[in-house]
Parts: structure tokens; sequence; C-alpha cells
């Protein structure tokens, strides 16, 4: 038995509004309508003695709503727990909910739990995460993503360029997957030129094309020497990924679609990527990532996480081969602190844990929000 038990856990559903709708190459496919916000799961755990950790998932278009019920129906399993015990906590939360699977919205909502635990042992010892799991380098390259969508017209990505390289960046990915394949040629072109390999560039055509289109369109985007491309097909096409990862000279990038560590395990086995791109909040959490990250160690893969930069800063810089960190200011108003760039990387900070503090603003978009007490009941709050 714990001396400082878990006594509470606040959960927080709040929904991030964008300032401008985007639209990737699934909207303008027909498949989804432009996303307008985010859904975010925060837990807030608590123990007995009053240290804290504060974990989060999210959502994009649909989903919110039941992460939020999932983690408030099972995260009185926590209550009483050791806040140590990560991992065996992790499978009590999946055996709670396992009439529902171990992927998907069900590891999502666990997620939040599971990050919240991590930072609370990070701050526990006085640490960053990074530093917690052994820290393999002070900083990470990152790139830039938030300006590069193909709803932005090309005059407005270009400045994202500009503006991205003044602020310390040391990539620039832009959308693909266009019905015109002349558009796609067209505005990498335009951003290469821009770039004139001051950074890093990427492409990321959001599984749109079909394997005809794909190997088409990565045959003529090899003239453009790009760091990876990324998910030129279904997230779930192991075979297709593997086929042109072994006849395109780019290297070729996917998982952050990917809703478990074994489905991770599937594109690694297959040897269907050149960069693997796991998303802590989707597969499960801190604990699920580092599964994924033992594989592609394995494996000799590098890794660049998907979004959330505020949880994958840390993972990437524990990660021991090469290493991504995508940045995505869309979280910036939820949090009280920034990530920092410098000479093209992220900077970890000194402060422990993740380093990040829930703002006002996110307790005002906050929707719903339960109270998970001492004798596991929770209330609405």
């Amino acid at each position: 038995m714990s001396h400082d038990p878990i006594a509470e856990i606040r959960l927080s559903l709040a929904w991030l509004p964008l300032a401008v709708p985007i639209s990737d190459a699934k909207v303008f496919t027909g498949r989804q309508k432009p996303l307008t916000r985010v859904a975010m799961l925060f837990a807030e755990i608590r123990t007995r003695d009053g240290r804290e950790g504060l974990g989060f998932s999210y959502s994009k278009r649909a989903g919110g709503p039941g992460m939020f019920a999932h983690a408030a129906e099972i995260g009185g399993e926590l209550i009483g727990e050791d806040p140590c015990d990560i991992s065996r906590l992790w499978t009590r939360l999946a055996w709670a909910g396992a009439s529902v699977g171990r992927t998907g919205l069900a590891v999502q909502a666990i997620a939040a739990f599971d990050i919240a635990l991590w930072d609370m042992k990070a701050k526990r010892a006085g640490l960053s995460l990074a530093k917690l799991l052994g820290a393999e380098r002070e900083a990470v390259p990152s790139y830039n993503t938030s300006g590069g969508f193909l709803s932005s017209p090309l005059d407005e990505v270009l400045e994202n360029v500009d503006r991205s390289i003044a602020s310390g960046i040391g990539g620039i990915k832009i959308k693909v997957g266009h019905p015109d394949p002349k558009v796609d040629l067209a505005r990498v072109e335009a951003v290469a030129d821009r770039i004139n390999g001051r950074v890093a560039l990427m492409v990321d055509a959001n599984q749109q094309w079909d394997r005809a289109s794909a190997l088409r369109m990565c045959r003529a985007l090899e003239r453009f020497g790009l760091t990876w491309i990324e998910e030129p097909l279904d997230a779930l096409d192991y075979a297709g990924h593997a086929d042109l990862a072994r006849v395109i000279d780019t290297p070729i990038a996917s998982g952050e679609m990917l809703a478990s560590a074994a489905e991770h395990f599937e594109l690694i086995r297959r040897q269907s990527v050149d960069i693997i791109q796991p998303d802590a909040a989707r597969v499960g959490g801190i604990s699920q990532f580092h599964r994924v990250a033992a594989m592609a160690r394995e494996a000799g893969l590098p890794l660049a996480p998907h979004f959330a930069m505020e949880i994958h800063l840390h993972l990437a810089a524990a990660y021991p081969h090469g290493a991504w960190v995508e940045h995505f200011d869309w979280l910036d108003p939820l949090f009280n602190e920034r990530q920092q760039l410098r000479d093209g990387c992220m900077v970890i900070s000194e402060r422990p844990g993740l380093g990040v503090s829930l703002s006002s603003q996110a307790r005002e978009w906050t929707e719903q929000s339960c109270l998970i007490d001492g004798k596991g009941q929770h209330r609405v709050t």
C-alpha cells in the first residue's frame, strides 16, 4: 500500500476553437468537413499528500464526449492506488473497460490518466520528464505543420515559411493530396524554392492516395529531396506502404492515425515505414508509447511523434535514434507555458514533469467536468 495514495481525480472536457477552419486532403476528397475545434480531455490527479499530475488526450471532429464518459466511468479504479505503479495501473484501467477493447477511444481515455501519472512521477523526482526517462539530447529538431494546410493560399503558406524559419524552426511540412496533382507539385516547388535549402522539407498526404496514385506522386516528388513523405496511403495498408518504401528513395513516414501499440508493431514488422510517427495520446499514453519506441529502436527507425509537442518533446528527447518533434501552436492557449525554439530545435525546459499547467482559458472552455473522490464516485461539477 502506498504511503501517499491517489486521493482524487478531476476530469475535464474542453473545446479548443481554431481561429480559422483548416482543411487537408481528407476535406478536399469529401471525406471530412473542415476542422473547427479540438476536444481536449484533461486528467488532474492528486495524492493524499497533495502531489499533482496533469495529463491530456484529445480528439478531432468526433469522440471527445465519448472519451470523457469512458474516463469518468473507469477513473475510480485509481483511487487509493500507488501513483508510481504506472504500468500496473494502465492494465487495471484497460481491464475495467475491456469489453470495448484496447484500441481507439478506450485507450485514448486511459492516455490522459497515464500521462498524468508520468507527469507526477517526474515532478516527484524534481526532473523534467525527458530527464526522468534518460534524455539523449537537450533539444530536438522541430518542424512546423500548422501553416501548411491545403486550405491556406500559397502566398500565406510562403509567409509562414519565412516566419517559421525566423522563429528558429528546423523544418517545414506542408499538406498534399489535392485532387489535382498539379496543384500539389506547384505548391511543393514554390515552398522548396522559398526554403532554398535552409531547413528540411516534408509533405503529408493524409492517407488520400490509392496505391497507383501514391507511386506516381512519390516518384514525382523525389526531385525535391524531401525529408519524408507522410501517409501516402491508408494508415492500415501495411503492405502498400511496404511496397512504396522499397521502391522510393524518399523516406516514407506513417503511424499517427494508429490507435494502439499492436497496430504500430505490424507497421514495423512489415517494414512499412522508414520513419515511425506514434501519438502518445492515441495509443494509450506514455506507457504504450514506450512499447512502440522499444520496437522502433530495435528496427533502427527514426521517430517523429505526431502533434502534442508538450508531451512528445520529452519522449523524442529520450529516444536514442534520430528524432523530430512537430511544432503546433494550436494548444498554446490551454497552457501557461510555451515551448522554446533555438537553432532549428525545440528545447527541453528545466521545469519538472511535462512543464505545463492549465491556463484560465482552458478552464473557461471547459464544457464538462467531474471529480472522482476517495469513494470512487464521481460528481458532475
